[in-house]
Order: C-alpha cells, then structure tokens, then sequence
C-alpha cells in the first residue's frame, strides 16, 4: 500500500473536501467524527491506512477551536494506524492574525498552532494564503503555501470592467494589489485608514485617482467587514463608478453580512476556504469561487514528487 494515497476531512468543510476528492476521480476516505454530550471529540478511520500518503482537508474557521481539535484527533489517528505520510490541507489557518506579540504578556497564537500540528504527528502542511507569509517559519515540517489569486484573477478577468483600479484598503495589502495591478494591467489606488480599536476603522481618505472608474478592493480575507465597506464609501464619496470587493477568505463574523448588504459593493468575490452556503442564502451580494481544482493539483503533486512552484505563482 506503499503507493496509496487517501483524502479525509473532518466538519469543518466537507464540501470543499468533496469537491477536491471529485476532482481528484476518487470518494473520501471513510472517517467518523463525532461530538460527545459532554463536547469531547471522538475520531474513527474506518478503513485501512497503513503505509499510505494521507491528506486531512480541514479549515480551522469558526468553531476554530473545535475544528482544530478535530485536526489534530485526526492526525494522531493516522498517526497510530501507521500512515506513511500524513499532510494537513489547512484551506484557512485559524489563528493566523496573532503571529506576534502586539502588547505585553500575549501569546503567539498561529506559532502554538504550528507546533500542536507538528506535535500531533503532521509531517507537511497545505495552505492558501497565510495572513502572514512568516507564519510559514512557525514550522519546522514543509509548508505549501498557495494563493487564490490565480482563481480571482480568471474571474475578475471575465468580468465587464470600465477602465479597472485595483484598491488596497490599508498600507499593508499594497503589494498584494500591486501584484493583482500589473497581472490585469490596471491602474493602483490606497485606501489610507487608522484603526482606533481592534475591529473597528476609520478611513481617512483615498490616495490614487478612482474617479469614474470600476473599482475592486481586495483583501486577503474579510472578517467583520468594517474596513471593506468604510473603505467602497470612500471610494464611493470619491467619484468611483462602481465598487466590488475581493478576498481569499471570507470569515464574515459579527455583523459582517449586515454591513455588506447595506453597503455600496456590488459584488464580494471570495473563494469557498470557508464553509460560505448559510451566508450566501442572506446576501446576494457574495460570489464564491472554488479552490477545490488548485487543492487537488497540489496534492496530486505532492502525492507523486514532483514540483508544486508553479502553483504558487
């Protein structure tokens, strides 16, 4: 069985695990996962994985805590049934905004994160855009780190765009914008804003010219949307045609949808790295694209040996 490979996930996002064991021409491996009264997990493989090349799907979003504990319950099973290889395929990796110390007597929260995983027995992680890209020195196993822009990119390519500005919403996206800029040959545009508390910001003003132009902020994930939809107002306020939205994750806690609704954005486009159907059913306003097709070609090439760089571009 030297040569086998298995895909299994835990609850957190059996959808997107579906989709990429479709991709990949074969069903899920057969795993139980299961809550006791009392909130205690408990994790069964039901089929024989000894010597194989195991990848667990598993987004550690909300319940983060829950979802990560089935990760790791999930690993130590594979672990002690003797897989060969196991690879956690962490689509969103939770934790991820707390990879330093911002005040006194705070914990690293994603470094914890990384060395739970590792502890558990992960021997290679699979993940798509990292909050930050540092948090891949956390590990001392290999880290993919993939992106979701080839998948926006060919969205937002089809698209029917007048005269397209790519937006940051903040001083640190600029690069990330810059890259999405050049790649679709469109114009760069800052949202300059000064965060007053955790969660919540004020946008200043707008550096670049928006006016009479279709606009796209773009994000590496949105959370309570407080900053994408101050930020499509600016934008708005400054002569922008129309304002879209656009994000690897979208977590979308608190009152995000709420503001995304009463807000001026057309369209939020994000991927599906977090379990999206209850909350499309309340906003229209979300197109949610599938990474299911670069997860699989990264497994596969992880499976057989072979490069993965290209992937990463």
């Amino acid at each position: 069985m030297h040569d086998a490979i298995k895909v299994l996930t835990g609850n957190a996002h059996r959808s997107l695990a579906e989709k990429v064991s479709e991709h990949m021409g074969f069903a899920l491996a057969d795993t139980a996962v299961t809550t006791f009264s009392d909130g205690e997990i408990m994790v069964q493989i039901n089929e024989n994985v000894r010597g194989a090349d195991v990848f667990v799907i598993q987004s550690t979003c909300n319940p983060v805590n829950k979802n990560i504990m089935e990760l790791l319950l999930i690993i130590d099973a594979l672990k002690r049934a003797s897989a060969r290889r196991i690879t956690a395929v962490i689509p969103y990796y939770g934790y991820a905004r707390q990879d330093r110390k911002v005040q006194p007597r705070v914990p690293i929260s994603s470094k914890l994160v990384a060395d739970l995983l590792t502890a558990a027995g992960t021997n290679r992680v699979l993940t798509i855009d990292l909050h930050a890209a540092q948090i891949q020195g956390f590990f001392n196993i290999p880290v993919d780190h993939l992106y979701a822009a080839p998948v926006l990119l060919d969205y937002i390519k089809k698209g029917s765009f007048d005269d397209l500005v790519i937006v940051s919403p903040d001083a640190g996206g600029v690069e990330r914008a810059r890259a999405f800029a050049k790649r679709l040959d469109a114009s760069l545009a800052i949202v300059d804003k000064r965060r007053e508390v955790a969660n919540v910001s004020k946008v200043m003003h707008v550096i670049g010219n928006v006016e009479g132009k279709d606009v796209i902020l773009l994000d590496d994930m949105i959370d309570t949307a407080g900053t994408i939809t101050q930020a499509a107002q600016a934008l708005k306020d400054n002569g922008a045609k129309r304002v879209y939205a656009a994000c690897s994750h979208a977590v979308l806690s608190g009152p995000a949808i709420e503001r995304i609704n009463d807000s001026v954005l057309e369209e939020v486009i994000t991927t599906d790295t977090i379990p999206l159907d209850d909350k499309c059913s309340i906003c229209g306003k979300l197109k949610v694209l599938s990474v299911a097709s670069l997860l699989s070609e990264a497994i596969k090439r992880i499976h057989e040996e072979s490069t993965i760089s290209s992937l990463f571009e």
